[in-house]
């Protein structure tokens, strides 16, 4: 895991001079997923989540359109990730809470929902800019639905995932990316352009 993820490390920062140009930042590289210019429909599960906490869904008053990745913000994004992974057993809502769908920190036991927020909030408490982290909705290979954070940086928009350990760019993973939280306001969502043809399958299961 270490090799891999100081290999995705050096890809990310042969990246810098496209993604991340000395005179400004170009988010319409394909390193960064391209987003619809409109609000879109709200996942029924971050809505009860916002209900409960609206501190949490608030608009942000100060964008930080990507965070500058470098070597120590990169060990800290794979540690707060593989801690989460690893403290957390992934469970359904239904067999937890005998509901389809609720999102809520996870207490041991979580649906990648759950395991994606506790992300969210360990990164927001390191010092992360709340605007850069973002929960997003996928498709698995088999059309099964997803949760997924990813994390805006001047390399490129990263995924944590609880079903594969490395941290990635979003083209290198399985999925057809579908909606993400708003930048400008963590209660609103915006549907996500992915027009690639996905060719890798993925590991059926609990999520």
């Amino acid at each position: 895991m270490f090799f891999t993820n100081k290999a995705i490390f050096g890809a990310l920062l042969a990246l810098a001079a496209i993604a991340a140009p000395a005179q400004a930042l170009d988010l319409t590289n394909v390193a960064f997923v391209q987003v619809v210019d409109a609000p879109a429909s709200i996942p029924v599960g971050h809505a009860e989540f916002c209900k409960a906490r609206p501190a949490e869904c608030r608009r942000n008053d100060n964008v930080v359109s990507a965070v500058p990745l470098d070597e120590a913000r990169w060990s800290e994004l794979l540690q707060i990730n593989a801690n989460v992974n690893g403290n957390v057993t992934p469970v359904s809502d239904l067999d937890l809470y005998q509901v389809d769908e609720f999102w809520t920190y996870p207490n041991g036991y979580g649906d990648c929902e759950d395991i994606a927020l506790a992300k969210r909030r360990d990164l927001i408490n390191a010092g992360w800019p709340v605007s850069t982290l973002l929960m997003a909705i996928v498709k698995q290979a088999n059309g099964e639905g997803h949760a997924v954070l990813i994390v805006r940086t001047d390399r490129g928009d990263l995924v944590l995932d609880n079903q594969d350990g490395a941290v990635r760019l979003w083209s290198d993973t399985p999925y057809h990316y579908v909606k993400r939280q708003s930048q400008a306001n963590a209660g609103q969502w915006v549907d996500m352009i992915d027009s690639r043809q996905i060719v890798v399958a993925t590991t059926a299961g609990i999520n």
